[in-house]
């Protein structure tokens, strides 16, 4: 195993965005997302992720493939709908970087790699001038019936990054489930910290 961990920024990330689109539609294809995937919608939703001004990729190889990638930008640069908790509390929404999705193939993960990805994402951050940090992370019920016996919540790795719960901040996205023919509405929790 040869892991590489690469950082692309405007204009260089492009050119990984078929690879992390299978990545998304992979990986999230799991519990707790269970996103039943569309690749031209990710090839779109991408190009436009990609166009922000200030996002970067964080891209993990091993040898040439591409085994993980985590992606961010300014949080006034993405969605409005990621902004609106932060908007709602007054926040500078200028100075908050958003760490959109982090994918990486069940294979690779206890190695480092996820830690690298918040690494990277926030020494960029950091370098646009962001203040603070921050994700959404999806809600499912405990008893919900796809969770694997075996399921282990991030919550634990993400609080010894930093990160916390933004009490009363959650933001509603749709899509459809593996087993589903329509989207369905998704609470995700808002997560955050200061650089």
């Amino acid at each position: 195993m040869a892991l590489s961990i690469d950082v692309l920024t405007a204009g260089e990330n492009s050119r990984i965005l078929q690879d992390l689109a299978r990545l998304r539609i992979s990986v999230f294809r799991d519990f707790p997302y269970l996103y039943d995937g569309d690749f031209d919608y990710e090839e779109r939703y991408l190009h436009e992720f990609a166009k922000a001004g200030g996002a970067v990729i964080v891209v993990a190889r091993d040898g040439t493939e591409v085994v993980g990638a985590a992606t961010g930008a300014p949080l006034n640069q993405v969605g409005a709908t990621f902004a609106e908790p932060f908007r709602a509390r007054g926040a500078d929404i200028s100075r908050i970087f958003y760490c959109a999705e982090s994918v990486l193939l069940p294979c690779y993960r206890g190695k480092g790699i996820g830690h690298a990805f918040f690494d990277h994402r926030e020494a960029h951050a950091k370098t646009l001038g962001a203040l603070q940090s921050c994700f959404c992370a999806v809600i499912r019920p405990p008893d919900h019936p796809a969770r694997p016996a075996e399921y282990r919540p991030l919550d634990g790795f993400w609080e010894k990054r930093g990160y916390a719960p933004l009490a009363g901040a959650r933001v509603i996205l749709g899509w459809k489930d593996t087993g589903n023919t329509m989207e369905t509405a998704k609470e995700l929790q808002v997560w955050e910290r200061k650089l």
